[in-house]
């Protein structure tokens, strides 16, 4: 807690195109804790660079990630928002607590078994102590509350046990972060295989709608969303491809799955992918119009990137003061 305000701490990588899976799931709901709470929000580039990266692709998406956490309706006035890179105390703290991280609680991380898989050729050490480094992200601000999906609960976990065994050893230092998911979240599948979690780095192209997708190429991607051959709109466990698609429509026009069935029973599986497709499309304008926006002046990005920074910079040193001085480093 930072005065009389909890925190809330999030970030994204800048690696790939965002979908709207990251949108409705995560960026979408930051708006939500702004008045509330001290909120950061980051741009995790060291997170980024265990897969190999191409520097100006890398550049630009740095740009591009922090304009869509505005463009989303995050408010750099009301948010600190920034990359982490620009930050050093993150590496520096991640060092530290990889020496209070055990080997056996990081090979156990199933990202990293995944990641491992998909990428053999390069299973670098970055890739097996990058939960110690969002810990570190985590801990660095004395967080309350992460925003967190399924696939990172692993991770926070983690952060959990390595902010406690720090704790017993040195006496209170580290808030200990809860993990944060809302009822309300929307868990987004693939279109081509709807019992997979959507994810940008999804090879079939047609499987993930990208939030700055066209309309076009949105509605195309939605016609070709798999369903199955009962030709019924019904949400139900037996039914992913549909259910998916359901989702998303609700997510976009707010109607309840009852609400939904009634709107296309009787209708075929033509009519619904088209009308999810534009409901998307539609929903999705005035982000990609204020991304633009946002784009196009990048004096204007660079100068919240180092706003952002010196804040987040500001409360970090309180943190690693503390921390420098209990370990027994010399100031």
């Amino acid at each position: 807690m930072l005065g009389d305000k909890k925190v809330v701490f999030s970030g994204v990588q800048p690696s790939g195109n965002l979908t709207i899976g990251n949108y409705l799931g995560a960026i979408k709901n930051f708006s939500r804790f702004s008045e509330e709470y001290k909120t950061f929000y980051c741009v995790v580039d060291l997170h980024a660079i265990t897969v190999r990266q191409v520097p100006a692709e890398l550049r630009r998406r740095t740009y591009e990630t922090l304009a869509l956490y505005m463009a989303c309706g995050l408010d750099e006035q009301k948010n600190t928002l920034f990359v982490q890179s620009h930050v050093p105390a993150h590496a520096e703290l991640g060092w530290m607590l990889d020496c209070y991280t055990m080997f056996g609680e990081l090979s156990r991380m199933t990202q990293f078994k995944d990641k491992s898989a998909k990428h053999s050729e390069n299973i670098n050490a970055g890739l097996f102590t990058y939960p110690t480094l969002m810990a570190s992200d985590i801990l660095l601000y004395q967080t309350d509350l992460v925003p967190v999906g399924i696939d990172q609960k692993q991770h926070l976990e983690l952060a959990r046990d390595i902010a406690n065994r720090f704790n017993q050893v040195y006496g209170n230092t580290f808030a200990i972060p809860e993990g944060y998911i809302p009822q309300d979240t929307m868990k987004i599948m693939s279109l081509a295989e709807p019992t997979s979690k959507m994810s940008k780095s999804d090879t079939n192209q047609n499987a993930v709608v990208y939030i700055l997708d066209s309309k076009d190429d949105i509605i195309r991607k939605f016609k070709k969303a798999v369903t199955d051959s009962e030709a019924e709109v019904r949400f139900s466990e037996e039914k992913p491809g549909v259910s998916n698609l359901i989702t998303i429509y609700r997510a976009f026009t707010g109607k309840t799955v009852e609400e939904v069935e009634r709107e296309f029973a009787g209708r075929g599986y033509g009519d619904f992918k088209l009308a999810v497709g534009e409901a998307c499309a539609d929903g999705l304008a005035a982000v990609r119009d204020e991304f633009a926006r946002l784009m196009a002046d990048k004096a204007h990005l660079e100068a919240v990137m180092k706003a952002g920074a010196d804040e987040a910079a500001y409360y970090a040193r309180k943190t690693m003061s503390k921390v420098r001085r209990k370990i027994g480093f010399v100031n």
